[in-house]
């Protein structure tokens, strides 16, 4: 059974979203500030994390921000927030959060983001090698890991599969809705959640990266030689 925390300070919002993960058979923790959330964090086995944004104590963007910092903890984080602005919603992706939903929300839709995210996407899922090089890049889906020159790369779990996708669909180009829809299978969802992800998979790989944009029409990764394409 996945273990799903909820992090709120609404009492409400708590309950409520409770009964429905648990009606879907997840088994729920919650928690009603940042220092709890961060206590069930550091001493149980958390699948998925649902951080509200302005929750006393570390709010749920810091909670993000200093989980992505940790070398194996690669839990998916689902954002809570009542702000609405593209920058805001942004700000939490680049925090490494894997979704986000504004505030007042469908416990539903909840309920079906938490299965999204715990579902293994087509990038990591069927028949893959388990070794792939690219250059000096080097990705293990056995063990779930990326080297560059031999230096480790931390990847959140959408970034790792974004990368495996491309890796195995190179000189493919792909629009922000079919990398929504076949990495991740999500059938909604903001298309800044693409671009933020492919920013960070650069950022992280470096010069090693070999993401191409088409402007107007989407991404691809190169096969040939590392480029400046931004």
């Amino acid at each position: 059974m996945t273990r799903v925390l909820i992090a709120d300070d609404d009492d409400v919002v708590r309950d409520v979203v409770r009964r429905y993960l648990e009606r879907d058979g997840h088994d729920v923790a919650t928690a009603h500030d940042g220092t709890e959330a961060l206590r069930l964090l550091s001493s149980q086995h958390i699948d998925v994390a649902v951080l509200d944004v302005m929750m006393p104590g570390p709010d749920g963007l810091s909670l993000c921000m200093n989980l992505r910092r940790g070398a194996d903890y690669t839990v998916p984080v689902i954002l809570l927030t009542a702000l609405g602005e593209e920058d805001d919603r942004i700000a939490g992706l680049e925090a490494g959060a894997d979704d986000y939903l504004t505030k007042p929300f469908s416990p539903r839709e909840l309920a079906l983001r938490v299965r999204s995210v715990l579902r293994r996407s087509p990038a990591s899922a069927g028949v893959l090698p388990q070794d792939i090089v690219s250059g000096d890049l080097a990705v293990s889906t056995a063990s779930h890991s990326v080297t560059v020159a031999g230096r480790p790369v931390n990847l959140t779990n959408r970034e790792f599969d974004l990368l495996v996708f491309f890796l195995t669909h190179a000189d493919t180009l792909f629009t922000r809705e079919d990398l929504l829809k076949r990495v991740w299978r999500w059938d909604f969802g903001d298309l800044s959640t693409v671009t933020v992800h492919v920013k960070r998979l650069r950022s992280k790989l470096g010069e090693h990266h070999r993401i191409q944009t088409v402007w107007g029409r989407g991404y691809l990764w190169a096969a040939g030689a590392p480029g400046p394409g931004r």
